[in-house]
């Protein structure tokens, strides 16, 4: 049975590319179609009508028509436009990593609904001015649940043993923790305080209503970021781009607040 020419589904806008005089190819993430390519048509032209519903972050409710070889958008209308991600640099910064996690991680035309919710929920949360590095480290950890690349983090992944409270490695290449012992015959690992494969097992196990409890000092929450980047760099083989941005704003931001005390 063939499928009907038009066709409508709920789509996060997780990447666009220019295409010619006016138009853009745009990336979408949807609830039961996975990620898909779709042209929009027109839309880089100032009198545009689908261009405000089709904006990069926006969750919008899309119609599109199949196309030979890349199908055409043909009406859309915003379900959450999530102005606050686009009205400050930071919040942008961490959404656009977001996106960009899911865009790499997922091939097209593959179903993941819960990793769709995930995505959109992570917006909501980042609006809602929450711990946002905290948001961050859940959302990472889940996306790599729900992608097949799930760390673990209460054994030892050589020895198998249960790990004690003490200092134990991470290791990217082996896909999760390893003891005192079994971390010396491994080149690459980042040890990691007791505190923080607390928090990492924790991030990984609970939902988000128990974590957002959590109170994290800078310095944990730095380790944090950094085993996670690690991790998720070794599995992508690649840099993540928008870290460069995150990094450069939170500079930026440090900059500022270190000028105002200055002044005081």
């Amino acid at each position: 049975m063939s499928k009907p020419r038009n066709y409508q589904t709920e789509a996060i806008i997780i990447k666009k590319i220019k295409l010619g005089e006016a138009d853009r190819i745009l990336t979408l993430y949807t609830p039961h179609l996975g990620k898909i390519q779709a042209v929009a048509k027109g839309v880089r032209r100032p009198r545009s009508k689908l261009a405000g519903h089709l904006e990069l972050l926006t969750h919008s409710l899309v119609s599109l028509a199949r196309g030979r070889n890349i199908d055409t958008i043909i009406g859309s209308q915003t379900i959450n436009s999530f102005l606050p991600l686009k009205s400050d640099l930071q919040l942008s910064s961490y959404a656009l990593y977001a996106t960009e996690l899911v865009n790499q991680f997922t091939a097209e035309n593959i179903e993941n609904y819960p990793l769709f919710e995930l995505l959109l929920e992570t917006m909501h949360r980042l609006c809602q001015g929450d711990d946002n590095e905290l948001v961050l480290r859940y959302f990472e950890l889940h996306l790599l649940d729900k992608v097949g690349y799930r760390p673990q983090l209460q054994q030892c992944v050589s020895c198998r043993l249960p790990l004690k409270a003490t200092t134990n490695s991470f290791c990217p290449s082996a896909g999760g923790m390893l003891c005192p012992i079994c971390s010396q015959s491994q080149p690459l690992t980042y040890p990691l305080s007791v505190n923080a494969q607390k928090v990492l097992q924790l991030l990984q196990n609970s939902d988000y209503n128990t974590v957002s409890r959590l109170k994290i000092n800078p310095e944990l929450s730095h380790q944090l970021e950094m085993v996670m980047r690690n991790y998720l760099r070794y599995l992508l083989e690649r840099e993540i781009k928008s870290t460069a941005w995150l990094d450069t704003l939170r500079e930026q931001t440090r900059r500022a607040a270190f000028s105002q005390i200055a002044l005081l």
